[in-house]
């Protein structure tokens, strides 16, 4: 059955439903055009537009009607940029940790539309689940801007786990020039040592030092996460005082940087590089990571926050009066 000859209510086999996914998820989740559906199903447009509407009768498609932002979700959001010490804080309205991508994607093309990235200018991508999702969604048009991973791959199987994946991600939808960066998060020595004559590491490592946006992820405590890169050494007792990392600098309450073995041959961006780089937005959901991101404003680990009214609100609770 050609697609064009879907109708609701139709017998829909295998195939046809993987290619009503794929079309919902470039219409709903890529945000590419009703032309764009079509090009890339190689179908007419009113076959794309009949193809998505099936796709909501099959309930591959859930649309769902949400209220209005709740009261005091702008007063919320000033308040929190004024006692963190950042410049930005955009706030989704409610739970958003279910739908991270569609919930924080369209505040995350906001917050990198304010940074005026151009031709040649660098974007840092961490990753992370959240990072993942938000670079498999339309961020906006990055054509020219290089696109760079902030830490090396991990030995885990889940693509969020991979930077040159969330990079390669977000290169697809948002038209950024990727670099790669083909080392573990944590090399031998040996291997660290040769890494340093490589091309393509000196230039990721060149790309962290002239960064001017970098897009980061906020990891909770170690010992409460359900997944975590086999590298690091969970149950360390120094890693027992971290709540939280950033491109895998695990830090303090305070958001000072704890140690651990190996830690010093991380191949990672340094914490004193990230810092550095002009607007830091960390895309982040969950109110038991409130801690974690108020540790991590405190010590400057970002200066631009994307998160939900939940999460929020969470944060509000842990600073302290008098701030």
């Amino acid at each position: 059955m050609d697609a064009s000859e879907v109708t609701k209510g139709a017998p829909t086999d295998t195939s046809q439903l993987a290619r009503l996914y794929r079309a919902a998820q470039l219409y709903y989740e890529q945000g590419a055009t009703q032309a764009e559906v079509a090009e890339q199903l190689d179908v007419s447009r009113p076959s794309a537009s009949r193809m998505l509407a099936e796709a909501r009768a099959q309930g591959i498609v859930e649309i769902r009607v949400h209220r209005p932002a709740s009261t005091g979700l702008d007063e919320l959001s000033e308040r929190l940029q004024r006692k963190l010490g950042i410049e930005a804080v955009y706030l989704a309205p409610g739970d958003q940790s279910q739908r991270v991508g569609l919930g924080l994607g369209p505040l995350t093309r906001r917050a990198l539309a304010a940074t005026n990235l151009r031709a040649g200018d660098v974007l840092l991508l961490a990753s992370g689940e959240t990072t993942y999702a938000l670079a498999q969604q339309k961020l906006g048009d990055f054509s020219g801007v290089v696109v760079a991973p902030t830490v090396g791959g991990q030995a885990e199987p889940d693509p969020w786990h991979q930077t040159n994946e969330v990079v390669r991600a977000f290169a697809a939808t948002s038209r950024g020039y990727p670099h790669y960066l083909f080392a573990p998060s944590m090399p031998s020595p040996a291997l660290l040592a040769a890494l340093q004559d490589d091309p393509g590491y000196r230039q990721v490592v060149a790309d962290w030092g002239s960064a001017k946006v970098a897009l980061v992820g906020i990891g909770a405590a170690p010992l409460s996460r359900s997944s975590i890169a086999q590298s690091v050494p969970r149950h360390h007792p120094n890693l027992a005082t971290s709540i939280g990392d950033v491109c895998l600098a695990f830090y303090d309450a305070q958001g000072n940087e704890v140690t651990f073995p190996g830690s010093e041959r991380m191949v990672r961006v340094p914490g004193q590089t990230l810092r550095a780089v002009p607007a830091r937005i960390a895309a982040a959901v969950g109110t038991h990571k409130a801690p974690s991101i108020l540790a991590a404003a405190t010590a400057g680990w970002f200066n631009i926050l994307v998160t939900d009214e939940f999460t929020a609100r969470a944060v509000d609770r842990q600073i302290p009066r008098e701030f």
